[in-house]
């Protein structure tokens, strides 16, 4: 059976994302890489990449139990600026070896970002871009921040019951970066912290 490879911020895990892997699912075996940022031996997590890959991981697994693969194999270390450029930097392609990992059959990535969808087929990844789901994690994100804030919001709404139990049991994750300011670098549809980043 082909390999279906979900790189992804997953922050938080969506209703969006669920629907995406269980179309992937229906005829692959999936193997879902959260991406982490390394610095100092200790995840990076800021209010683009609040939820640790531990929390994303136990996110997925309340909605799809052992039915996929949920693996640390898209990480990034510290200083993040050493990937860059793509293509020219040894570093780029040793992720490339991290998410193709215990793949030893058909594979193919997936993205519905067209510029990331670009930089992977760059790399030989066979991505498949899908269509953009109208519900982007960002937007959650932010739903999340405002109730955080004490405002009214619907935030639930757009995350299954099992991961929205688990973001409520993890609260203060939410009401810790609710209020702090963006620090993301943007770099061919790829976001980085920008600890870390130099």
């Amino acid at each position: 059976m082909t390999v279906a490879i979900y790189p992804a911020h997953l922050n938080p895990v969506t209703k969006a994302h669920v629907e995406i892997i269980n179309e992937l699912k229906s005829q692959n075996n999936v193997r879902v890489l959260p991406v982490i940022f390394m610095s100092d031996g200790k995840e990076i997590n800021s209010r683009s990449f609040p939820f640790s890959f531990e929390l994303r991981k136990k996110m997925l697994t309340a909605v799809f139990g052992d039915s996929i693969s949920v693996l640390s194999n898209y990480t990034f270390y510290a200083p993040f600026a050493k990937y860059m450029p793509p293509m020219l930097s040894p570093f780029s392609w040793k992720i490339k070896k991290q998410i193709l990992d215990g793949v030893d059959t058909d594979y193919f990535t997936y993205t519905g970002d067209k510029a990331e969808g670009f930089v992977l087929k760059l790399y030989g990844l066979n991505p498949r871009i899908g269509k953009r789901k109208e519900t982007s994690a960002s937007y959650v994100k932010q739903k999340m921040f405002d109730s955080a804030l004490v405002k009214e919001t619907n935030w639930e709404d757009y995350v299954e019951p099992e991961v929205v139990k688990i973001i409520h049991d993890n609260w203060e994750v939410v009401k810790k970066f609710a209020s702090s300011e963006d620090q993301t670098y943007r770099v061919l549809g790829m976001k980085f912290p920008s600890i870390g980043f130099w």
